[in-house]
């Protein structure tokens, strides 16, 4: 009765199994539990579940990223390991001349191989076309060897060189400055350069290793040849009608003294190097060893001894390592170093050599602005050699007190400067020719030698260039030649000295070392009008100064002469920007204008019995009027230049290990340590 009652009375029964599992059993049921074991199962079900295709492609990428990585490591892995060197070296080493190292040896037995790295700065690529097919590298096979052997069998004198310590990183507060950046350059600026150490270092034995065991000599071409043969008939002159003295008078079989300093020789010490002429090296430097001699009762002009002298014998002392040439730099550099003791600092034009004294020429108190701010490559070098830092101070100081003077228009200079007050004189009056032309030059030459540092000289660089294509760049008719005139209180004046050829082979070394591009394109133009100088002049050879046309005349040429103006001096600046712009492009054109120079040279300046005239009328084939009279810079600077045009050997002279100063003179770059 109960029991059925119950079982009326309750609701629907329902029926519940209750399962326990232990985690083990959980985890093979499926169950998720995050654990490591749980979470490779389901990875490798994953997986499995994956077509053949899928899985091959995963394999790949595996692999390939793989071997990727090793690679990067491999490369990556030898920098690294120079880059961690290079730091412990820097940390063990004590230094002697806080400064700068050279790019080579101080004995240069001849030109080494390019070297690539123009720098730290990643921003300064050179802006250098691709060379052409026909450039073969290495030293050329007139190379002497260096005169190391005989010179040290026959004089018993020891070579010597710098031994140079890296620079120490407690100046980098004082180095760190903003970028700078100008119309499309963009150099980010290194370390400024460190004056030499006044400690003066124990020199060092030259390197013994010869040029021709280094790399294959590139022969000679028969356009050098004739630059040598050239160079010999000058030199044979020389020899017999003036040896010893300044410069050759070759109509008159005689000679003229300037300074009694025997300046064609010392000049064209460096250029016989070059040229290979062993047998005339070796006379000459006898007679820089026997018979020169500054302690004489003489003024001499502080910018012609430095350009000429100092830097003659600094260069020629580079190239061959023979002491005897430094040993007389230190004696001249020591000799002109009174001409700096003026109230201004700013030095005096003349300085006697014998009695230690200096003085500004008889008719004013102005030195020209070219020639003191003219002399920096030169004794700045003689600092960094000698490790006495005097030299280099007094000229430094040149260059930071004009960048501070008023007076510029738009980074044009006047060309005089007051060697009292120390401030521009006869302003209003801008030119690229006499009087303020190497200025220019030293001010992008001082910053290539420093190692680019210097930013100052950079900066004036640049806005003097924006100066020029401002103020003084004009077009001729009828054939619209780019040419730089003069400004005169406000008035444009379309004279354009032989001098300002210099500018077209300044500007491509600026865009070869980083500079704005368009700055190659301004030198393309302008050493087309150099080469116009003289291709519309009736010898074939510039005058020393020309007029330019500003209006199309029927009949007349871009180019006027004026009878004042039209004589030839042998000057070298048109020679020496297109040996530029053929090292920088390769293009044959600058080498065939250069060997027509040098063909109207032979025309109508060579004298029968040795050497070559300067000539007064450049207009008259039939009588080009001879002066009589060789400047040392026709050896010097002209057929340096011109073999060095004719040269398809990149490396004989490297424009990345040397700086020409004003004079022709190579002297090296400085690179950080």
């Amino acid at each position: 009765m109960y029991s059925a009652a119950a079982a009326t009375a309750s609701p629907p029964r329902r029926d519940f199994i209750s399962v326990t599992l232990s985690p083990e059993e959980a985890g093979a049921a499926g169950g998720y539990n995050n654990s490591k074991a749980w979470r490779r199962r389901s990875c490798w079900r994953k997986w499995k579940q994956l077509s053949r295709l899928q899985r091959s492609v995963i394999l790949f990428l595996f692999v390939f990223s793989a071997v990727c990585g090793v690679i990067s490591y491999t490369n990556m892995g030898e920098p690294w390991k120079s880059l961690t060197n290079k730091s412990l070296d820097d940390q063990r080493t004590e230094p002697e001349i806080p400064g700068l190292k050279l790019a080579n040896p101080a004995v240069l037995p001849a030109p080494q191989k390019a070297d690539t790295n123009l720098g730290d700065n990643p921003e300064l690529s050179p802006q250098k076309p691709p060379r052409a097919p026909h450039v073969r590298r290495g030293p050329s096979n007139l190379q002497i060897k260096p005169p190391r052997r005989d010179v040290r069998l026959k004089t018993r004198h020891d070579t010597s060189r710098v031994v140079e310590e890296p620079i120490q990183a407690d100046k980098e507060e004082k180095t760190e400055k903003s970028i700078i950046s100008w119309r499309g350059a963009v150099i980010e600026p290194d370390q400024s350069t460190e004056p030499p150490s006044s400690k003066i270092k124990e020199p060092e034995k030259p390197s013994s290793v010869e040029a021709e065991d280094q790399k294959e000599p590139v022969p000679i071409t028969d356009r050098q040849r004739a630059v040598i043969e050239a160079f010999r008939h000058a030199w044979k002159g020389y020899k017999d009608f003036a040896w010893g003295h300044d410069e050759l008078k070759p109509l008159s079989k005689s000679y003229s003294e300037w300074f009694g300093l025997g300046l064609t020789l010392i000049d064209a010490l460096d250029t016989m190097w070059i040229l290979g002429l062993k047998e005339e090296f070796e006379e000459a430097r006898k007679w820089v060893a026997n018979d020169l001699v500054f302690d004489k009762n003489v003024d001499v002009n502080l910018f012609e001894s430095t350009i000429r002298i100092l830097g003659g014998l600094l260069s020629t002392y580079h190239l061959s390592g023979d002491s005897l040439f430094l040993e007389k730099a230190k004696d001249i550099g020591n000799r002109l170093m009174p001409a700096f003791n003026t109230p201004s600092k700013i030095p005096y034009s003349d300085v006697n050599i014998g009695r230690g004294t200096a003085h500004p020429p008889r008719w004013t108190s102005d030195s020209t602005v070219a020639e003191v701010t003219s002399i920096q490559l030169e004794f700045r070098e003689l600092s960094r050699l000698t490790g006495d830092e005097k030299f280099q101070k007094a000229v430094d100081e040149v260059m930071k007190h004009v960048h501070t003077l008023s007076g510029k228009n738009d980074g044009l200079v006047p060309m005089f400067i007051n060697t009292n007050s120390g401030q521009f004189t006869h302003l209003g009056v801008y030119t690229l020719g006499a009087r303020a032309d190497s200025y220019y030059e030293y001010l992008l030459k001082q910053w290539i030698q420093g190692g680019k540092k210097e930013n100052e000289l950079l900066e004036d660089y640049m806005r003097a260039i924006e100066g020029v294509k401002k103020h003084l760049l004009q077009r001729s008719q009828p054939k619209r030649l780019t040419f730089v005139g003069e400004l005169a209180h406000g008035h444009f004046s379309a004279k354009m000295d032989h001098l300002v050829c210099f500018l077209p082979g300044t500007l491509a070394l600026g865009a070869h070392n980083g500079l704005t591009a368009d700055h190659m394109k301004l030198a393309e133009a302008l050493i087309e009008t150099c080469y116009q100088m003289y291709a519309q002049v009736e010898t074939g050879l510039s005058p020393e100064i020309v007029h330019f046309n500003l209006h199309a005349q029927k009949g007349h040429k871009d180019v006027e002469i004026k009878p004042a103006d039209r004589h030839n001096l042998l000057r070298p600046e048109t020679v020496e920007s297109l040996f530029y712009m053929y090292r920088f492009t390769g293009d044959k054109k600058y080498q065939d204008w250069g060997w027509e120079i040098l063909q109207n040279f032979n025309k109508y300046t060579r004298v029968p019995t040795g050497g070559y005239t300067s000539i007064n009328n450049v207009q008259n084939p039939s009588n080009p009027e001879p002066r009589d009279k060789m400047e040392s810079f026709f050896l010097g600077e002209t057929l340096k230049y011109m073999f060095l045009l004719f040269s398809d050997d990149i490396d004989l002279i490297n424009l990345d290990k040397y700086v020409f100063n004003t004079e022709a003179h190579p002297l090296p770059i400085w690179v950080p340590a």
